[in-house]
């Protein structure tokens, strides 16, 4: 059996290869380098953009869907080309696994399809009321794994993803504050008014709640809830960062109103994870240790 890593050169893909060589699977990864460019030399690695086409791939494989275009904010400006790195991508993947006999497919969804909820924390049934274009088409991406598992007898397994964060980290607050610090470290521009508060998961943690629904998930169709018990201000983020680099900056907030930091933003978050702790999983780093770890990561060039 072949393991298929769609966006495998990737953040979070990348770091899944990884787990899977380590582990003797043989991993086939697909991309089109467009938003990644990590290559493991023990995978197969297939250049292809996924919006056009797709590969012949071996019957019964498991198939992890994380190919996307990751960022929430340019998905209110460039609508089309999340649609298509979104949307079509994830049906181009099912078409895939259905031609070709797949066993399995992970779908990487997201936290944001919940949108502005007033339910902490939040379970899989609440509301999926979504403020971005990003949410929606995850949720759109939900609906066609759901329908695929459903009529073509391929098990499917949606993770809503609360934030993801560790070494190779390219997008996201603790890169956007490092950088932003490296550039200039007397002053440190905030997107909203810094009391956003969210969960944040390890990566390593995240690869291990995959690994256990891989192993113990049985029926044909569900979604998870992947994130952490605790949450933390994007205030906080930036204390850790500054104390890590040793740097006093002043704070200047570019609040786009209510509090957001951009149009779409969903200001709280903080995922009900006992769905996934009924399959014996649990978290090994809180959200502020979790950070912690990522910005040393990142300062000292550790690859996880």
């Amino acid at each position: 059996m072949v393991s298929i890593v769609t966006g495998g050169a990737g953040y979070i893909g990348g770091h899944l290869v990884d787990a899977l060589v380590e582990s003797g699977e043989n991993v086939t990864v697909i991309d089109d380098f467009s938003n990644g460019n990590y290559v493991n030399p023990k995978s197969n690695i297939l250049k292809i953009d996924l919006r056009r086409e797709y590969p012949k791939i071996e019957k019964n494989s498991t198939i992890y869907h994380l190919a996307a275009n990751p960022d929430v904010r340019t998905s209110m400006e460039s609508i089309y080309e999340h649609f298509e790195r979104d949307i079509l991508t994830t049906l181009n993947v099912m078409e895939m696994a259905r031609i070709y006999d797949a066993d399995k497919v992970f779908f990487a969804s997201s936290s944001t399809v919940y949108g502005e909820t007033i339910r902490f924390p939040t379970p899989e049934f609440d509301n999926k009321l979504p403020i971005s274009n990003y949410g929606l088409f995850k949720l759109m991406g939900e609906d066609i794994v759901e329908y695929y598992s459903r009529n073509y007898g391929i098990q499917g397994i949606s993770l809503r993803l609360a934030n993801i964060t560790g070494g190779r980290v390219s997008h996201g607050v603790v890169i956007d504050f490092i950088k932003k610090l490296r550039q200039n470290s007397n002053e440190l521009k905030i997107l909203g008014n810094g009391k956003q508060r969210k969960s944040y998961l390890y990566i390593s943690d995240l690869i291990s709640a995959i690994f256990v629904l891989d192993r113990y998930f049985k029926s044909k169709y569900d979604y998870f809830n992947i994130g952490n018990d605790d949450w933390i201000t994007v205030n906080d983020i930036a204390k850790i960062i500054e104390e890590e680099m040793n740097l006093s900056p002043k704070h200047i907030y570019e609040d786009q109103g209510e509090g957001r930091g951009w149009k779409g933003d969903v200001r709280f978050m903080l995922l009900d994870i006992s769905k996934i702790r009924g399959y014996g999983w649990n978290p090994s780093l809180s959200s502020s240790q979790a950070i912690r770890k990522a910005v040393r990561d990142i300062l000292y060039g550790n690859k996880i």
